[in-house]
């Protein structure tokens, strides 16, 4: 099994800066996250944008969707910030790729302790091994299709809609 993970940015990446105070991005922790679980699966790491989703733009989705459809892997995993995860997911899941894609990310960053980063990332990573094709928001320990979840935003969770 060969699986891409396209990384885009939002807060799972994001570090603090002690002279402002203020999260932002210098790398991605992935390299550091992918030693620390120990996974055993064939990745494939691109890094696509560093961004926080509320700042991307169509132009930014428009290059996710092509890397998703260009790449050889059918299995995907996408890095993607928590604010505007299910607009991407949607702009996916219209597209109707022939491929198993998951979105995940953090509401706290990797760097920080008592982060739900690597937790997210392992989910995401397991669930993809036994879903069917389409496209999916994996968060807070569920795995949802992209027709049927939303970020709960007074809660801080992924949902499905009618909960």
């Amino acid at each position: 099994m060969k699986v891409r993970l396209l990384i885009t940015g939002g807060t799972i990446d994001k570090v603090y800066n002690q002279s402002n105070g203020e999260l932002e991005f210098d790398k991605t922790h992935f390299p550091e996250m992918i030693s620390r679980s120990r996974i055993e699966v064939d990745l494939t790491l691109e890094q696509v944008l560093l961004i926080d989703s509320l700042d991307m733009v169509d132009a930014d989705r428009d290059l996710i969707i092509d890397r998703c459809v260009s790449c050889d892997e059918k299995f995907v995993l996408i890095t993607h910030g928590t604010d505007t995860m299910c607009d991407t997911a949607k702009l996916l899941g219209e597209v109707s790729i022939d491929k198993t894609i998951i979105l995940f990310g953090s509401m706290v960053p990797y760097a920080v302790n008592n982060s739900d980063a690597l937790f997210n990332f392992g989910c995401a990573l397991g669930s993809l091994q036994l879903l069917e094709c389409g496209v999916y928001v994996a968060m807070n320990g569920r795995v949802l299709p992209w027709t049927d979840v939303e970020k709960n935003r007074s809660l801080g969770i992924f949902q499905a809609l009618n909960s």
